[in-house]
């Protein structure tokens, strides 16, 4: 079904509009969630919580990208989760790797205080728009769907190496980016 009647869907309070949306996107969500919490059954809460939380938020809100839309309540209950899980424990080594990535990003919480989150979208937009399309799909595997080096790695059929130096470059190239636009 496409996206356009599942949301009117929801609009019109139609129930299978839940049942539409698991059976389009719930591969898409599942893949997301897996790669952050890696067991089946909390998967499968983050997914049941994210189709009640799509019946929630629609109406009133109208999704331009569906599948982006679920997606991301789907990573935010993942995330959500994980940290429930990881208080007390030791954080897992792949997740662990990916959050201190991130750290030389450190200054994140100056740029959501001096940037308007949309123009903070912006900014990662035309920063991912710049990227090659090897190069895109290697940050975004990584920083959205959280996949391994090892499988980003795969998936190119280049070496872990290849990838880590990658990402890094482009890590620095989003920094200095965002640093000129918080400096400005």
């Amino acid at each position: 079904m496409e996206d356009i009647k599942i949301i009117e869907l929801f609009f019109n309070r139609d129930e299978t509009a839940i049942q539409e949306l698991s059976n389009k996107y719930s591969g898409y969500c599942y893949k997301i969630v897996w790669n952050l919490l890696n067991n089946h059954e909390d998967v499968e809460e983050c997914l049941n919580d994210t189709w009640l939380a799509a019946w929630e938020y629609i109406p009133p809100r109208r999704p331009s990208v569906l599948s982006a839309y679920v997606g991301k309540i789907a990573r935010g209950f993942a995330i959500d989760c994980f940290r429930k899980k990881q208080a007390a424990k030791r954080m897992d080594g792949h997740v662990a790797d990916v959050c201190g990535e991130m750290d030389e990003l450190s200054f994140s919480y100056v740029v959501d205080e001096k940037i308007a989150e949309k123009e903070l979208i912006k900014i990662i937009e035309n920063f991912l728009r710049k990227l090659s399309d090897s190069d895109r799909d290697i940050f975004i595997r990584r920083y959205w769907y959280l996949d391994s080096i090892k499988d980003i790695a795969k998936r190119h059929g280049v070496s872990q190496g290849c990838i880590k130096t990658n990402l890094c470059r482009n890590r620095k190239k989003l920094y200095r980016i965002l640093k000129c636009e918080v400096l400005i």
